[in-house]
This record gives C-alpha cells, structure tokens and sequence, in this order.
C-alpha cells in the first residue's frame, strides 16, 4: 500500500483560509472574513505566527482543497476504467467511491493531544471542559455536540435537586406533583431558548456564525446519467425526483411501518412477561420473586437498544438507496427515519401502561429500569467496548512490529500503521440521539418519576468523560466541519418538549385527586385538562417568541457588519 502525507505551507493555508470564508477576529474586536490582502488586520497575525491558523482549520483548509481538485477533459482515472470522470468532478471523492484511496484521515498530534487529554479528562474535577481547546483540536461540530452535553447536564441539576424532595417525601401526592409538571414544561422551554443564546455567542467569538454556507456539491454515494446542472451549469449525475419519491413512499416508508408494527409486537410479549412475573410473585412471595419482577423490564430494555441498532442499519441502507443528491437531504431523512423509530421503540411502552393500562406503579418501575438499563448499555457499547478492543488492537500491532515504543517514541510510519487501524468516528448522530431520548425520558413522565433527572445527571458526569476517552483514545481523528448550531436535533428536543406538555397534563388528569375535583362530569375534566394544555403550551411558545435567540450584543454586532458590506457594495 502506498501513504501520501498532505500537507501545506503557511502562505498556502492563508490562502485557503480565504477560499473557504473562515472569519477571523480583528484587531478592533470585530469578527470579519479573513482575506490575504488585509491578513495584517487581524488579531495575532505575524509572517512567522503559525498558530494564527487553529489545527483544525488548518486540516479543514486541506480538505476542502484536496476535494476540489477536479476532473477537466480527463474521462476515467488512468489505470482504473471502471473509474468514470466527466468535467468538474472530484477526483479525491471518485477515488474513494472507486476503492482506489483506502481512507484519508488526519493524523493525531501527539504533543496537541497530550495536552488536551489532560486538561479535558486526565483528571477527575468539577468544572467546565476546555471548549477552546477542543475547537481548535477537533474542530466546531464535535465542540458543540460537547458544549450541548455540559450545559444540558448543568441544566438538569436543578430538576435534579427538586426532584429528589418529591421523590422522597410526596410519592402519592398528586397534587404537589402538578407544581413539578408545570416547572418542567417551563424548565424544558427556558433551557432550549437559552442554549441557542449561549451557541450564538460562541459560534461568533469562534467566526463560524457569521462564515457564508458552502455551495453543496453531491453526495459521493450519489449516482444517476450524466446531465446538467440547472444551477451551476456544469455536467453531474443527475437522477429523477419522481424514482426517488417512488422509493420513499413505496419501499422506505411500508418498510419503517413495518418496523413500527414489529415494534408495538415486541411491546405486547414484554407485557405477557410481565404478567407472568407478577404471578409468579403472588404465588411465591420471597426476595427472589420480587427481583423477578424486574427481570421483565431489564429484557425489555436490552432488546430495545438492539432493535434500535439494527434498525440504524437498515435505516441508514434504506436511506443510501433512496439516493439523495446532497447530503443535508440525506441526513434529514435518516434522522427523520431513526428518530420515529426509537421515539416508539423507546417510549410506547410507557404510554401503553400510563393510558391503557392506568399502572402508575408498573410505570414508574418501568421508567426507572427502562432509563438506567440503557445509559448503562450505552456506557458499555459506546465507549469501555471500544476502548479494550482499541487496546487490544494497538497490543497487537506493537507486538507485530516488535515495537515496545510509547505512543510518543512511535515513528510517523508506525503512527499511520496504528492510527489506520482504529475505528472511524460516525459523527455526533448516535450521541445526539442519546441525549435526545434521555430528555424524553425525563421530560415526557416527570411527574410521575421524578428521579429521573438524577440518573440523567450523573450518566452525563461519566458520559463526558468516556466521549472524551473515545475522541482521544479509541478513534481516528475525524476531519473538523464548521457549523453554527446543533442542526436538525434543536426542531428534536424542541418538539420532545412539546410532547411531554401533552403527556404530564394528560396524567395529572388522570390523578385521583383530580378526578375527585369532577365527580358528576368527565367531560368537564377532559374540557379543563385540554385548557390547561393549551395555556401552558401558549406560554410555552410565548416564552420562545420573547426570548431571542442571540443576545442584543450579538445582534448589534451582526447588524452592524451587515450596514457595512452594504456600504461597501454601494461604493464598488
């Protein structure tokens, strides 16, 4: 096998710096796209500073110029026939797609990651991550994913600490739990409008906010007949939006209503064992028919998380074939497709047992084993898993190269040698997900299990800490992407939140306490539960429509740049 190692000058990067937008900060405090011919504006730029440019800007700049280097007259790659090119093309996504590039990965600085690993996890402390540190080593998307994970963690605490006392003292008292329901619909709201102020502020002190979104190109999976392309005018792959439909609505869709049916069958024979252990604990009553009666819950919960995998697969082959051009289309679908599959999956068991059943006790049991089963498997699959195979591998390949070396003695050919082996990360996908179900988990029947935000706080605290482990440790290093929000999974958590306004109102109607205050009319019950609901999400989206989602600040700033390219528009 051959290695090419790519790398750039300092004055070549400036260049590239330019080419893809990256804002930088000046030296009036103001954030401006950097150009080359003004480089000596901007805060901390001398000929000889070679950190103006952070680390993963840098591989950004090499990446997008390696995937622009693009075919002209040249039909197939020399040597490789079945490697079709037509003008415009990239040649790096056509080697790949072809199998003729095995992989491209950015190499781990070692002396950068030591740093970093021990400022971020190489001790146990309470306090914040090095987010600056991490954006400049892992680039804007993956420091989000973990800026979201701490303020969300930080966010729980207080429904941590107000649930304890309810938990504790009220476990029947219906009517104290319609006070804790209404503060985590308010709760739930606030912390979302809030996140999107703290992001702002982040992504413009870090210039990403503010870069102009690059023109998509298409998918490398995406294949169709050579046409032209309406927009830029030149030649691409182009494939009918009619095939494609037809594929959505005629295999895709009858497919996950498949999944959704198998789903809601896997639910009914978990309510079969159910039964049976409750049986069985009438007719023994000992210790171990009262373990028993977890047993059900802890199965269930194992086969989910495997459904949940499988069905990831599927999802994702499913979504592959449905061949989306861009791949913003591709992954709205697959997260589209995933996140109705798991919401069921994960949560219909329990709106079975709350509005068919009426168990409130069944229901809190099966929260509470249903909620620490799966952040324990995750724990395990996610990350220890991956560490000892990690560990095993590089065992394994030192003792191949008969190489007794540290990570830090290691060559640069031994270093590529143990880094191609590690895993490829995946993307913040899966650990988006998991704190999206785990905020339904605490969201959607708080006033039912108030420990919940506890078990969710301190999965968080280990969370962070084996995701750290895993970026530095288990995984190639992945290419950084600029981004200025969370995407698609902010509309997520946000419509979750409105779920569960639906869900808490719906159960503290259903309390006895409630019930008692309608004794003659239940229609009059149902009319006040559905006032109640509508009020509380009327201030719900109030409360999103007043808080902005930048600061004033922010916006002046933003305003302000905005007059001036105008001005200079005008004057050109």
């Amino acid at each position: 096998e051959n290695i090419y190692l790519v790398g750039a000058s300092h004055f070549r990067l400036l260049l590239g710096a330019e080419t893809v937008g990256l804002v930088k900060e000046c030296n009036d405090n103001s954030m401006r796209t950097f150009t080359y011919s003004s480089r000596k504006t901007f805060k901390d730029f001398a000929d000889d500073n070679h950190n103006f440019l952070t680390m993963a800007e840098c591989q950004y700049i090499i990446k997008h110029e390696l995937e622009n280097l693009r075919a002209k007259d040249e039909k197939i790659i020399p040597g490789y026939p079945q490697a079709k090119l037509y003008p415009g093309k990239s040649i790096v996504r056509r080697l790949l797609t072809s199998g003729i590039l095995v992989q491209i990965f950015p190499l781990h600085d070692r002396e950068a990651l030591k740093k970093l690993r021990h400022s971020w996890y190489g001790r146990v402390k309470i306090g914040y991550q090095p987010l600056d540190e991490i954006r400049c080593y892992f680039g804007e998307t993956i420091v989000l994913y973990f800026g979201f994970l701490e303020y969300f963690t930080f966010a729980l605490i207080p429904m941590a600490v107000i649930g304890i006392p309810y938990y504790v003292f009220a476990w029947e008292d219906y009517d104290k739990y319609v006070m804790f329901a209404t503060f985590n619909l308010l709760w739930s709201t606030v912390i979302l409008e809030v996140w999107k102020r703290i992001c702002a502020v982040m992504t413009y002190r870090w210039g990403t906010l503010l870069m102009k979104r690059q023109f998509e190109e298409p998918r490398p999976g995406f294949h169709g007949v050579l046409g032209i392309n309406p927009v830029t005018g030149r030649e691409e792959p182009v494939y009918s939006s009619i095939k494609r439909q037809i594929r959505i609505y005629l295999v895709s869709l009858p497919f996950v209503c498949l999944c959704l049916y198998f789903s809601l069958y896997v639910m009914m024979i978990y309510f079969d064992l159910e039964q049976w252990a409750l049986d069985y604990h009438e007719e023994n009553q000992s210790n171990f028919s009262s373990l028993m009666l977890f047993v059900p819950s802890i199965i269930y919960a194992v086969v989910i998380e495997i459904m949940n995998r499988i069905y990831r697969y599927a999802a994702e082959f499913l979504t592959s074939w449905e061949n989306h051009r861009l791949e913003s289309s591709y992954q709205n679908h697959l997260v589209l497709k995933v996140l109705v599959f798991n919401f069921l999956n994960c949560f219909a068991s329990l709106f079975y047992i709350a509005f068919v059943l009426f168990d409130m006790k069944l229901l809190r049991q099966s929260l509470a084993t249903l909620l620490i089963t799966s952040q324990i498997l995750n724990q395990f699959a996610e990350s220890l898993l991956p560490y000892w195979l990690q560990k095993r591998q590089k065992r394994r390949m030192k003792k191949r190269m008969c190489s007794p070396k540290t990570d830090s003695d290691l060559s640069l050919v031994e270093q590529i040698d143990l880094e191609r082996e590690m895993g490829t990360y995946s993307g913040t996908f899966d650990d988006y997900l998991e704190l999206f179900l785990q905020f339904g988990y605490v969201s959607l029947f708080s006033c039912v299990y108030p420990l919940a935000a506890v078990f969710a706080v301190l999965n968080n605290i280990t969370e962070i800490y084996s995701d750290a482990l895993k970026m530095c440790r288990v995984y190639k290093r992945p290419f950084a992407e600029p981004t200025a929000n969370i995407g698609v999974w902010q509309l997520a958590f946000e419509t979750m939140s409105v779920i569960s306004v639906v869900t808490n109102c719906m159960l503290i109607g259903m309390s006895p306490q409630v019930n008692a205050l309608f004794p003659d009319s239940k229609m009059d019950l149902v009319l006040t539960v559905a006032l109640v609901e509508h009020l509380l999400l009327a201030i719900k989206f109030i409360m999103a429509f007043v808080i902005p989602d930048k600061p004033r600040d922010i916006q002046i700033k933003l305003a302000k740049l905005e007059f001036e390219s105008l001005e200079a528009l005008k004057q050109q």
